[in-house]
């Protein structure tokens, strides 16, 4: 059966608060079978989108036979490989959650995956552990290729890179979204924010906050006031733009963490002295304001903060619906093609194909 945009279906795993399910969705893609091992997620999950296949287990005592899809995607957590100095291959990794994301692979046999995680699994390890997971990933029968995209390029208020792995079967051939020519900035993105629970700084926290002006940071800080709040962080080398850190409103924000004030990756609202709420971190991700989070004020940060945000989910999903439709095309001309030349009368050019 040939499919149209619209009936390709996904498995996702390590759905997490449902960010890359979500654009994926918007895209035109179908989830059928999402798995998910934190509470709260899943409540989420369930929340939103009552519909969806939703199971709540560890990844391991999920079994993918009989489970059909076109599509595969998880962001796996990052875990070192023990190279013991030989080439590792499928059995190799077993206990490491990469391997699950492999085995679903394996078992399932979609027509592409598309696994993500941080821009650092680039070097992670000296690059070994990503050559370890493309080699296996290759070796289940697929082109395996990989890109680091910036969320921000791709309408999303926020400098935020991910790797993006993705693999293809037979004749398919992916390409990567292009970048967006405008950038969203936090103006653009905090508009009419509805009300929502939030954290906030102490009083001693706030003083210090109080003096760094939107786009500043801990260098803007009386010299007096740097020792003390930076301590050793002040010796030390480079990376320390995130402490102290207010974000401007003609910028795009810096990238969201699990908890919205964080020394080393401080978030400060521009104007108010205080952390982003829920529904701010929730519009940072481009999650739409009907999205619901369940749990305490810390599991809906890190739900939030750990998701993929739902427009470059979106992007990605386009082209992935783009490559498969494609193939489809490919798949359907020629048949009727071959059909065709059986009649005995001329044919017109202008004959149009059903897709």
């Amino acid at each position: 059966m040939i499919k149209k945009e619209g009936d390709f279906t996904i498995v996702e795993l390590f759905a997490g608060a449902g960010g890359l399910a979500l654009g994926l969705e918007k895209a035109g893609l179908k989830n059928v079978f999402l798995n998910e091992i934190d509470k709260d997620c899943v409540s989420t999950l369930r929340k939103n989108r009552p519909n969806w296949n939703i199971t709540h287990k560890d990844i391991k005592d999920v079994d993918f036979k009989g489970i059909e899809a076109d599509v595969l995607t998880g962001g796996f957590p990052c875990q070192a490989f023990s190279h013991a100095g030989k080439r590792l291959g499928f059995e190799d990794i077993r206990g490491t959650l990469f391997f699950e994301f492999a085995r679903a692979v394996k078992e399932i046999q979609p027509k592409i995956f598309w696994a993500e995680n941080v821009s650092g699994l680039a070097n992670h390890d000296g690059g070994r552990t990503l050559k370890t997971m493309v080699e296996v990933l290759t070796s289940l029968g697929y082109k395996v290729k990989y890109k680091i995209l910036d969320a921000v390029n791709y309408s999303v208020p926020q400098k935020r890179k991910r790797i993006i792995i993705i693999g293809t079967k037979d004749k398919i051939n992916f390409e990567y979204p292009t970048p967006h020519k405008n950038t969203t900035t936090l103006k653009d993105a905090l508009k009419e924010v509805p009300s929502s629970l939030g954290t906030k700084y102490s009083e001693k926290r706030k003083k210090v906050l109080d003096l760094v002006p939107p786009g500043g940071s801990w260098v803007n800080l009386p010299k007096g006031i740097q020792k003390e709040f930076m301590g050793k962080s002040l010796f030390s080398g480079g990376g320390k733009r995130g402490m102290a850190r207010r974000i401007s409103w003609d910028e795009p924000c810096l990238t969201l963490t699990t908890s919205p004030s964080q020394k080393q990756t401080e978030r400060c609202h521009p104007e108010e002295t205080r952390p982003f709420t829920i529904r701010e971190y929730a519009r940072i991700q481009t999650f739409p304001d009907n999205w619901e989070f369940v749990g305490s004020v810390s599991s809906q940060y890190k739900q939030i903060g750990n998701a993929v945000p739902v427009k470059l989910a979106e992007e990605v999903g386009k082209q992935i619906i783009k490559a498969l439709s494609n193939t489809n095309e490919k798949i359907i001309e020629e048949p009727i093609q071959t059909n065709l030349r059986a009649f005995s009368y001329p044919l017109q050019e202008s004959l149009p194909l059903s897709h």
